[in-house]
């Protein structure tokens, strides 16, 4: 699962939570497969060498691997996400760091704190929340289905409800 419970040793009343997106392409195998491609797109390219259609068609060739290369590499930037989740007898606090946007922090009083599951009515299904403080901020939403059932599950627990 792409998170983590850990207690503070030193206070065994305090549960930290860190989740992070699912990572199934590290850099290299980005690399790897923008290089595996390149390979594969110009195989039939050999036919051509020495002739102007080669350099009519290296172009959209070279703008296809490009563009692949560009929604890899957005797409492991935009994997930066992580959220953590602070929860002490006093105070309960989420803090989520965006790739592209500030850095958001919610905090409110560990009593009046409670988790709520969404089955339909988020943006995903079984939607995770937390509710406290006069707000409802979303933790966990790029987790899967199953994942975040878990987490609801955990959050309760942890949260002694």
């Amino acid at each position: 699962m792409p998170y983590q419970w850990s207690q503070n040793s030193s206070d065994r009343t305090s549960n930290r939570l860190v989740l992070w997106p699912h990572q199934s392409l590290p850099a290299r195998g980005m690399a790897a497969f923008v290089l595996a491609t390149f390979t594969m797109i110009s195989l039939p390219l050999f036919a051509l060498i020495g002739t102007a259609v080669l350099w009519g068609l290296l172009p959209f060739l070279l703008l296809a691997v490009g563009g692949i290369w560009y929604a890899l590499n957005r797409s492991y930037h935009d994997r930066s996400i992580s959220e953590v989740l602070l929860i002490t007898p006093d105070i309960t606090q989420l803090d989520r760091s965006n790739p592209r946007a500030q850095d958001q922090h919610w905090e409110c009083n560990t009593y009046w704190v409670r988790a709520a599951l969404h089955p339909s009515e988020g943006p995903v299904p079984n939607y995770v929340t937390l509710q406290g403080g006069g707000r409802e901020v979303e933790i966990g939403a790029f987790l899967s289905e199953e994942e975040r059932i878990a987490l609801y599950s955990e959050l309760c627990a942890r949260l002694g409800r």
